[in-house]
């Protein structure tokens, strides 16, 4: 199907073809549209249909350009090829409902927009729910969707565009916008881009004759639209070519001029709805009839409610007086009174004056974009209210909003003018609450004197509840762990009673019970959690429930346990529906998974899972991913991804910073980099000024044991080793992201860097039992490892248990015990180097000359491609390969 004009009177076709450079003739009285300029554009638009393959592009350039005349000739394309065309248009107008270009999108498609946007939200990410809604709406093969005029889109419409951008890989995307145009610059990542220019004086001359194209190309810069408007003149005997108009305004002013009364009278009242308008609307507030319409076709396209430009409203509208306008806008708004689109109605009661309406309609028309989660625009319209006559109650929502799009420094200031204009006790706590803990220090500077006088005003106990679990929150990310238990144990007592106080306190409560003494509590409030999701019918609840008893269960070592609660999690996970949910369930997946020796499966999901949330919240997808990466090191060796983000990892906040340096050293090391190992290490400071986050203990002290005993630093090794002795029995893994085994695998580790081999004997006999009854066969074959090289130092027998080990790393592909093999004897002997022993030492041991042991060293150092033996010393107590069979 062929993009065509409208049929209109044949005096009237020769220069009307769009809005676009193109030439209009008639073949056999069939009206063909020929595209002038644009050879380079068209043939780009044939290859994105022959590719079949989903794209974002993006066409910009100045108002009259044809952007959309090159749209209308992509998708005339697509119809030929036999494909799915859908439109949706941004207004210029500041009272499109949210989501409006999507709305009409969905609507073309088939979707009822309603229900595909029908999400309620409890944390901003459940957000992008929706923009999974409208993904799986659109996700046809062929589709080709054409949005216009991107650049007056709200901010929640433009990351749908770019939510589909990444997730339709069988869709085509064209979206116009005008230049210049910020908005657009994040989608460029994604896209590719058309930037449209003006007609060459050839061009222009196809299109309106020889004659005046030179006067014309200079006048209009080859501006199409100018172009084809002033070829319009030209037809109707209206040009003149001494005095020729200075814009496309000058040319609809002196046409809007030339209507019947009746006919200009309707059109300026729909100039002041938009460029679409709604026609009984137009003719309700202008006190004309629809017909009238009929006499503007050179302003009014076929469809009989848009302007055939945006910029043909814009000059019917500057045409008014200050005056017409205010009486316009308020007949507008009159008529409009049982409208929906809220927005829409307070921009003309704002435009005659009307203040109190404006803002009554504006804080309507907020309520409902927040309600369908545009934050954004909500945000905007609570200002826009704000700046009509301030109240708490507009800065509690204002702040809101503001959170849940993101920008908590709004979040912050509503927060803040909030409690200013509080009148009552409960207002001061509402004010407070709007914040929320975050791990950053800058929202936390001001969240925590706003709790803290609320938290002296008389209110409710709920409110007093949810201020408590507020301020417990915040100490948690101010590392003020000894006031954690007074107000989580207040905040808990307080809240029974009321379910939504309930919630929360039991979130403060469960953060305030980190490490193996708050497990057996951990569980109970998972317990309870659960329960009260049951109760109210609330699947996130549920989710919280499951993962705190699937976290408890994997750092007691009980993963067969955490396992079996998984298809609960699931449910819940679906139940609350989005990426976030997922994310969760994907991160304690592959925890399980490395923990349990299936590497592979492990690898996939923590990769999903990371892809899945670094659009949405990079930090807390890299910190899991990264942790993950970290534990599989342990038997696989570094990854690429994990080595990337070793590298160029986000900065962390205050309080992970300590825990972030710890693990960078651990997977340098594991990779060999021992210098640049060395430098994070140093940044972590002195032992005995560390300060772990308390979720995180057990793996930090496991690591710094690793890193330490790598880098042969023995004098912080002897520091560390007492502090992760404290935690003997127990297993290290921090909040389901990664597992590291029982601690006294670390603790034989250690202690065999030390040269204190009985004690590693001890320890590592101790892990291969704890790790066997947990079903974590990796890290029992990794103890068994460093046990046979613990018993062979003390002179005793270790091929039983080295085979033992050599076969579960042969079964569960360790390759970072497997991929640089030593003989027997080399073993031996890179064992005895560990030790710190000399050549002459090592001849002595072993009752071999001192030079037979200094070949076997040099053997050493060239196999692992080393240069010094305390590579080698490194190498054994991180990567260590099996030794070989005989």
């Amino acid at each position: 199907m062929r993009t065509t004009l409208p049929d209109r009177p044949r005096d009237r076709e020769p220069f009307i073809a769009a809005i676009s450079g193109n030439v209009l003739t008639r073949r056999n009285d069939i009206q063909v549209v020929k595209v002038v300029g644009r050879a380079r554009e068209l043939a780009a638009a044939r290859s994105w249909l022959a590719a079949e393959t989903g794209r974002l592009v993006l066409c910009g350039g100045e108002p009259g350009i044809g952007k959309t005349r090159l749209a209308q000739e992509l998708a005339g394309h697509a119809l030929a090829l036999g494909r799915e065309v859908v439109w949706g248009h941004c207004v210029e107008t500041s009272g499109a409902p949210a989501f409006w270009p999507w709305r009409q999108v969905l609507k073309a498609a088939g979707a009822d927009a309603d229900v595909v946007l029908a999400h309620d939200a409890e944390v901003p990410q459940d957000r992008f729910r929706v923009f999974d809604a409208i993904a799986a709406a659109l996700d046809r093969d062929g589709l080709v969707i054409v949005v216009e005029d991107v650049h007056w889109a709200d901010e929640a419409s433009l990351l749908v565009l770019a939510h589909l951008a990444t997730h339709l890989s069988n869709v085509l995307l064209f979206a116009t916008f005008r230049d210049p145009c910020p908005a657009v610059a994040d989608l460029m990542r994604s896209a590719g881009r058309i930037d449209l220019h003006g007609l060459s004086a050839d061009e222009v001359a196809e299109l309106v004759g020889a004659e005046h194209a030179a006067t014309i190309t200079e006048l209009t810069s080859g501006n199409p639209l100018f172009v084809t408007e002033i070829a319009r003149a030209v037809e109707d005997g209206t040009w003149r070519a001494d005095q020729p108009p200075r814009s496309v305004r000058d040319i609809v002013t002196a046409r809007l001029g030339r209507l019947p009364e009746d006919a200009r009278e309707i059109v300026r009242t729909a100039a002041l709805i938009g460029r679409d308008f709604d026609l009984d609307l137009a003719a309700a507030a202008s006190g004309q009839p629809i017909s009238a319409l009929d006499e503007a076709t050179t302003l009014i396209d076929a469809t009989g409610h848009r302007f055939v430009h945006a910029l043909t409203r814009d000059a019917v509208e500057a045409a008014l007086t200050p005056a017409e306008r205010r009486a316009l806008h308020r007949r507008i708004a009159e008529a409009m009174a049982g409208s929906t689109r809220y927005a829409d109605v307070a921009r003309h009661w704002n435009a005659c004056g009307a203040t109190e309406e404006a803002r009554a309609w504006t804080i309507r028309a907020a309520q409902d974009a927040v309600a369908k989660l545009a934050y954004e625009e909500g945000a905007r319209l609570y200002r826009a209210a704000a700046a009509l006559g301030d109240s708490h109650e507009v800065q509690v929502a204002l702040g809101r909003a503001a959170y849940f799009a993101g920008d908590l420094a709004g979040c912050v200031q509503a927060a803040q003018r909030a409690a200013e204009l509080a009148g009552t006790p409960e207002q001061i706590a509402e004010a407070a609450l709007v914040l929320e803990a975050a791990p950053g220090a800058g929202v936390n500077a001001i969240a925590t004197p706003l709790c803290d006088n609320a938290l002296r005003q008389d209110v409710s106990p709920a409110t007093r509840a949810r201020l408590l679990a507020q301020r417990s929150h915040l100490a948690f990310y101010r590392g003020e762990q000894h006031r954690l238990d007074e107000l989580s144990r207040e905040a808990l007592r307080l809240a029974r009673g009321d379910d939504r106080a309930l919630a929360e306190a039991l979130h403060a409560r469960q953060e305030a019970c980190p490490g193996p003494a708050g497990r057996a509590e951990r569980l109970s409030l998972a317990t309870e959690m659960i329960g009260l999701a049951h109760r109210t019918h609330s699947p996130r609840g549920a989710m919280w429930g499951s993962l705190w008893r699937v976290h408890a269960l994997v750092e007691s070592g009980e993963l067969a346990a955490a396992q079996e609660e998984l298809p609960a999690l699931a449910l819940a996970c679906e139940r609350v529906g989005g990426q976030v949910p997922l994310w969760h369930l994907d991160v304690v997946t592959a925890c399980l998974a490395q923990a349990q020796g299936r590497f592979a499966q492990a690898q996939e999901i923590g990769r999903r899972a990371y892809d899945r949330m670094r659009v949405i919240e990079r930090e807390p997808a890299s910190g899991a991913y990264f942790a993950l990466q970290c534990g599989l090191s342990c038997h696989l060796g570094p990854t690429e991804d994990g080595l990337a983000l070793a590298r160029h990892f986000h900065d962390p906040p205050p309080r992970f910073r300590l825990m972030s340096k710890l693990t960078r050293a651990f997977l340098l090391l594991r990779a060999g980099l021992r210098d640049e190992a060395v430098e994070y290490y140093r940044r972590c400071g002195p032992v005995a000024e560390w300060d772990l986050p308390a979720f995180f203990v057990l793996p930090g002290l496991v690591d710094a044991v690793l890193v330490t005993a790598g880098l042969g630093l023995t004098g912080d090794l002897r520091l560390i080793l007492p502090r992760l002795a404290e935690f003997r029995g127990e297993h290290a893994a921090g909040n389901g992201v990664a597992y590291m085994g029982p601690v006294t695998l670390a603790l034989g580790h250690g202690h065999l860097a030390l040269g204190e081999h009985e004690q590693a004997v001890t320890d590592l006999t101790a892990a291969v039992e704890e790790a066997s009854r947990a079903g974590a066969p990796a890290f029992a074959a990794e103890a068994r490892w460093h046990l046979a090289a613990a018993l062979r130092a003390l002179g005793r027998d270790a091929d039983a248990v080295q085979r033992a080990a050599d076969r579960a790393i042969r079964t569960l592909g360790m390759t970072a015990f497997t991929t640089t093999e030593l003989s027997s004897r080399e073993h031996e002997v890179a064992t005895l180097v560990t030790e710190g022993m000399t050549n002459r030492q090592i001849a002595r041991r072993l009752v071999i000359s001192e030079r037979t042991a200094q070949n076997h060293v040099q053997h050493i150092l060239t196999k692992l491609g080393f240069s010094t033996r305390s590579q080698i010393a490194a190498w054994m107590s991180t990567a260590p390969s099996s030794p070989a069979d005989g």
